[in-house]
């Protein structure tokens, strides 16, 4: 079988190496052009360019898929029997879905129909859902709107948003693999419009904390978040980072953000009426260390307020 395979980020690389492993003819890779880093000083290849180069892959970077009539072209001489895609980053064209006999499959990284858009796993931590997974499904017109293959699904429990996504991404690979020897055979399920949900793309702007949204919802972005962008308060004129946190079992009549515990258990501050213990945290220029750490050294009175 030959299968083109278009993806971008570490979500598709297992993917990939899950393809090639398996044996199928891989004509070419296709990912986001190069970025440009450092005032274009240096290049950067993205994740799923570095591994098909290092399996010997031929790999395309259309600038705007939609209006390359070469590329298209070109993939319809390759007559591919699959694509396949991964975070990819730009929308396939109806005249490139309609291109390999058994479609287009995507990897999407929730329970469909819930979470259809760029950022599943943040907003299922953010949400506070008990499960996510992995969703195979053909592509179609909208964004993540295609009928399903396949599902599998896993608990989220405390997981940050850097575990999820490796979890995924493996899961992904391997229901991907299970499922391409079906298509044909599988009854694919369409999806209820009416239960589905939206996760838009993050922003680094989100990752400044309000703590007015209450302590639980706090704990999940911060978990959400990890690695990127990251949480962060302002500590007097500072950017404090928050990496780790946990919903401590009080009550105040703080106003909120105020610190009204600083020892060897974290900053205890107060949100909504509760408290947000904050156990882990990074300073400009220094490296992610635990509050009982930075406080040997650093001292946070009480009553300090973080906004």
């Amino acid at each position: 079988m030959k299968i083109v395979y278009m993806g971008t980020p570490e979500f598709a690389v297992p993917a990939l190496e899950r393809l090639n492993a398996d044996g199928y003819e891989i004509p070419f890779v296709v990912t986001q052009p190069d970025a440009v880093r450092d005032r274009g000083k240096k290049i950067k290849y993205s994740p799923v360019k570095e591994k098909a180069l290092e399996l010997g892959l031929a790999v395309m970077q259309p600038v705007k898929l939609r209006k390359d009539e070469e590329f298209i072209d070109m993939l319809r001489k390759t007559a591919p029997d699959l694509i396949v895609v991964a975070a990819y980053g730009q929308i396939l064209p109806r005249e490139i879905l309609d291109i390999p006999p058994l479609g287009c499959v995507n990897i999407h990284g929730s329970l469909l129909p819930r979470f259809r858009g760029a950022a599943p796993i943040q907003r299922a931590i953010m949400e506070g859902d008990e499960e996510t997974g992995i969703t195979i499904m053909y592509m179609a017109d909208g964004i993540d709107t295609g009928d399903m293959l396949a599902k599998r699904a896993t608990p989220i429990g405390r997981k940050t948003g850097q575990q999820l996504h490796d979890e995924l991404a493996v899961m992904g690979a391997e229901l991907l693999a299970e499922t391409i020897p079906q298509l044909g055979s599988i009854e694919a399920e369409r999806q209820n419009d009416e239960d589905s949900t939206y996760a838009p793309m993050i922003s680094k702007q989100e990752g400044h904390v309000d703590f007015a949204d209450g302590p639980e919802k706090i704990e999940r972005k911060i978990r959400a978040f990890d690695p990127w962008p990251g949480t962060y308060a302002y500590l007097d004129d500072r950017m404090m980072k928050l990496w780790a946190a946990e919903v401590a079992d009080k009550k105040t009549d703080a106003a909120d953000g105020t610190v009204i515990g600083a020892d060897g258990d974290g900053l205890d501050v107060a949100s909504a009426g509760g408290v947000l213990r904050i156990t882990e945290i990074q300073m400009p220029g220094k490296k992610r260390v635990a509050v009982r750490e930075y406080l040997k050294g650093n001292s946070i009175e009480i009553g300090t307020v973080l906004r």
